[in-house]
């Protein structure tokens, strides 16, 4: 991917708020909180910053861009003032040192001729097909639909390709006509002497062809702003916040290019008895102090149908058990999580007197229990 100008003028770390060595995951993560709180579907105004957000993770959620975002910013801010600009290189350019051809420099000369319009790994930026935005949406689910997986649909209005000129932009029964300012090519060259530069052709936009005859339904223009079902399969298992991607079903490209993909954020719904970490279940049970103090057996409710659990002599208030495999179900290699039983004495509130005299009568047989004197 040739090099953006946006490249040379942004600090995407910053943006997201992490240094230049984090981590993937940590990239991630700062860029799921920010999209949160700024996401203009739950506040709105927030629309630019959003965007901003969402064009740092693009390069730096991708470790091939992040490579070469990487290695434009190592060039520091002379390396966007070609030609003329005050920056360059040792030697100069032309001006009295070694002339240098862009051919000639290797990957920089890759990064230079991507920004300026020549590049030997495709034509000028604006004149090919150009991939469709990422976007973003909300699915809510709930705590069961999250742990057995769902197939489900979300709907997002976005522009999308028109229906009835199939994207081309021209009426039915016409096609576009090649552009005469640039011949088919989408962009214009203009030899500044040491650099040839390329720009996007005014008069077709960088597609190489001109609408004579527009289509109706989107005045030419190819797309249309429109709502539409996208079909998501959440796989079992998925955590609150998680983002699922569905390929391809993003917004649509331009010029003949992909779509772009779009993220589903996985909004999950808490369960009136279990907790969840990670792919275990918690659940906390009373237990009475005879129960604690003498041993019990007790049905304890899963996802699925209950099981017997064994709560020994002398349990104390707090203790966890683990239900082995009665946690969250996993996929053919992973094994499925735990449910962690939490046990808690219940205290009653209040007592009758022959209730009160029996506790008495049962503490005094019992002994209090050692303490240690706490001083300050």
């Amino acid at each position: 991917m040739a090099p953006q100008r946006e490249w040379f003028e942004k600090d995407y770390y910053k943006t997201l708020g992490v240094s230049d060595t984090a981590t993937a995951k940590e990239i991630t993560s700062a860029y799921r909180k920010l999209a949160k709180k700024h996401h203009p579907d739950t506040n709105p105004g927030q629309d630019e910053i959003f965007k901003e957000i969402s064009a740092a993770y693009d390069v730096l959620g991708d470790a091939e861009k992040r490579k070469e975002y990487d290695q434009v910013r190592t060039m520091g801010p002379a390396a966007s003032g070609f030609p003329g600009g005050g920056g360059g290189f040792p030697g100069g350019f032309g001006g009295g040192g070694t002339t240098f051809r862009v051919e000639d420099m290797g990957d920089f000369g890759d990064l230079f001729g991507g920004l300026f319009g020549r590049s030997r790994r495709g034509p000028a930026p604006g004149a090919g097909p150009q991939r469709g935005n990422d976007l973003e949406t909300d699915l809510h689910l709930s705590f069961e639909e999250a742990v057995s997986g769902v197939t489900t649909s979300v709907n997002i209005t976005t522009d999308a390709r028109c229906r009835k000129c199939s994207g081309s932009g021209s009426a039915p029964g016409s096609r576009p006509a090649t552009c005469a300012t640039c011949g088919g090519s989408g962009s214009l060259q203009d030899d500044q002497g040491l650099f040839s530069l390329s720009q996007i052709c005014p008069s077709c936009g960088g597609r190489g062809t001109v609408v004579t005859d527009p289509c109706p339904a989107c005045s030419g223009s190819g797309t249309e702003h429109r709502s539409r079902s996208v079909k998501v399969r959440i796989p079992a298992g998925v955590e609150d916040n998680q983002r699922i991607r569905v390929k391809g079903r993003g917004g649509v490209g331009r010029n003949g290019g992909p779509a772009g993909d779009l993220y589903v954020v996985v909004r999950v719904d808490g369960h009136g008895l279990f907790g969840r970490r990670g792919r275990n279940l918690t659940l906390t049970v009373p237990v009475s102090f005879a129960e604690a103090a003498l041993g019990t057996t007790l049905k304890v409710p899963t996802l699925t149908e209950p099981v017997t659990l064994r709560i020994p002599a002398g349990t104390p208030t707090g203790r966890t058990f683990r239900v082995k495999g009665r946690g969250v179900p996993a996929g053919r290699k992973s094994p499925a999580g735990d449910l962690m039983v939490k046990v808690e004495v219940a205290v009653p509130e209040a007592l009758t007197d022959e209730q009160r005299a029996a506790v008495e009568a049962l503490d005094a047989l019992i002994g209090a229990p050692t303490r240690t004197e706490v001083t300050s």
